[in-house]
């Protein structure tokens, strides 16, 4: 069995991270120094705003894929013991990522018009939205079981990882909200760990 454990971690830690921040500012009784802490947690930029809008609709599909897999029968048990995992750690970043963009007085990106997509281009000139499976990827993914869907499911996170992956790192470079630029870093060390672990699962299958 492929070590994985350490995967949630990662979500600890940014929770409690996260946790810590959201409190800086709660007593009546705070310092100027806490006080600076929690405007500093409150800023926000445009850079943040786009990895918000880019990494929700990100997450969602990576949620809805591993679910679909999980729905199969025949499935290789450590791609399924993967896909809880990546099910597990990206649900609570999806409701913090809404919880975000509510506060910035923004909302996720529609993706059903593809034009707009020229909207989501990051400052160094990468589409953000890297790594998505269009309705053709998804429906592929559908339609296959068995040791078929564990070997494409494995191909396709791979692809949708590395995605997420390029635009947290634009966030880390371009970001300012500190809670925004912690998910960031958590899920550069968490998803480069499981493009790993799904190397070595492919090369077993």
């Amino acid at each position: 069995m492929l070590q994985r454990r350490t995967f949630f971690y990662a979500g600890a830690v940014l929770a409690a991270a996260l946790t810590l921040t959201s409190c800086a500012g709660g007593s009546p009784d705070a310092t100027p120094s806490t006080a600076d802490a929690s405007a500093t947690a409150a800023a926000f930029n445009e850079a943040d705003v786009m990895f918000a809008q880019g990494m929700l609709p990100h997450h969602e599909q990576a949620v809805e894929m591993s679910e679909d897999l999980l729905d199969k029968n025949g499935i290789d048990e450590d791609v399924r013991e993967l896909a809880t995992e990546i099910k597990m750690a990206q649900e609570p970043e999806i409701a913090q990522l809404n919880d975000w963009l509510s506060q910035w007085g923004t909302e996720e990106q529609d993706m059903s018009d593809m034009s707009d997509m020229s909207d989501m281009i990051d400052m160094d000139g990468m589409d953000s939205m890297g790594g998505m499976m269009s309705d053709d990827d998804m429906a592929m993914l559908e339609d296959v079981s068995g040791a078929e869907a564990s070997k494409l499911f494995l191909e396709q996170m791979t692809v949708h990882h590395e995605g997420a992956v390029d635009m947290a790192k634009n966030e880390i470079d371009n970001g300012q909200n500190a809670n925004a630029l912690a998910m960031a870093a958590s899920i550069v060390n968490t998803q480069t760990a499981e493009i790993t672990v799904m190397s070595d699962l492919l090369a077993a299958l």
